[in-house]
């Protein structure tokens, strides 16, 4: 009784399959956008207006895709490609540490920018040879790629970016290992898209450029002489992740376990701790903000 069923049932897709392959296909239709045919539904038209009004969100993923044709429509055609990693971060900050970072930065940027979108943070970086493992891959947690996947992904996706309409494509990196193969990208794609698009990477981003005022410093929380907890962190990076999630830098359990402490800076206070944190991201996001401007305008002016 079974057999026959399953062989009724096999019959029935066949038949159904082969129907199907013998009906007339229609031909796209080139209003069609949204994932969907125009013909079907008229929110699959390129011409659609947006049924919804604007989230206040800069994160592409957090948008429809009208969202997005709406903003660009809007002046909004600078795009950010921000890149973190997953490493070993010491006892207190989880592998993602420089995601979280940016997941507050790339918005603060864009903001500040006033016409820019943030892609989805690339969360793979490189972290060192796999097999055997070297760097941070002798550390459990961590993912790397290889050099050569890592710019096939950012020219995929900067590529992409470009397809859509965005003029300005800016890729910020928050590890030491990101930024050699941002530039080779940018400096490929620049040339690939012959002014069509303008490709920068902005190193300033990571390494402040010399005479940046050191905030913790100017606020008096750190000062010559302090401690060194000989761990890969520091105040500004425990701060910067605490400020998008507290359980980022482990804050709760470290208070009860009084080891809320980092190279001498105490973030037990959870309000104060956040004052410096804003300040601290204030100050990145501007002193990006101007690179930014400054690299698109030598690109434009070559």
């Amino acid at each position: 009784m079974i057999k026959t069923a399953l062989t009724a049932t096999a019959a029935l897709a066949f038949v159904t399959a082969l129907i199907s392959a013998q009906a007339p296909q229609r031909a796209p239709d080139p209003r069609s956008m949204g994932g969907g045919d125009c013909r079907d539904n008229a929110n699959n038209c390129a011409d659609a207006p947006n049924p919804l009004p604007m989230p206040n969100t800069v994160w592409i993923e957090e948008m429809t895709w009208m969202d997005v044709r709406d903003s660009l429509k809007a002046g909004h055609t600078t795009a950010i490609i921000a890149t973190g990693g997953m490493e070993p971060n010491g006892p207190w900050l989880v592998t993602g540490k420089h995601n979280y970072v940016l997941k507050t930065n790339c918005e603060a940027i864009a903001r500040k920018l006033g016409n820019a979108l943030c892609a989805p943070i690339v969360e793979f970086v490189p972290e060192g040879r796999i097999d055997p493992p070297s760097g941070h891959m002798r550390s459990p947690g961590t993912i790397s790629l290889r050099e050569e996947t890592f710019e096939a992904l950012l020219t995929d996706i900067a590529h992409s970016l470009k397809m859509h309409g965005f003029k300005n494509i800016v890729m910020i990196g928050d590890s030491g290992g990101n930024q050699a193969g941002q530039k080779a990208v940018a400096d490929k794609l620049t040339v690939q898209f012959a002014g069509a698009a303008l490709v920068a990477t902005i190193p300033g981003y990571y390494t402040a450029p010399p005479g940046t005022p050191n905030v913790l410093r100017q606020l008096g929380v750190t000062k010559d002489g302090m401690p060194d907890d000989g761990l890969h962190d520091s105040p500004g990076i425990t701060l910067n992740m605490l400020l998008t999630d507290p359980n980022s830098v482990r804050w709760e359990a470290r208070v009860k376990a009084k080891k809320a402490t980092i190279n001498g800076v105490d973030i037990s206070n959870l309000d104060r701790s956040r004052e410096w944190a804003r300040a601290i991201v204030d100050a990145r996001a501007s002193r990006t903000v101007a690179l930014i401007k400054q690299a698109i305008a030598e690109k434009k002016s070559s």
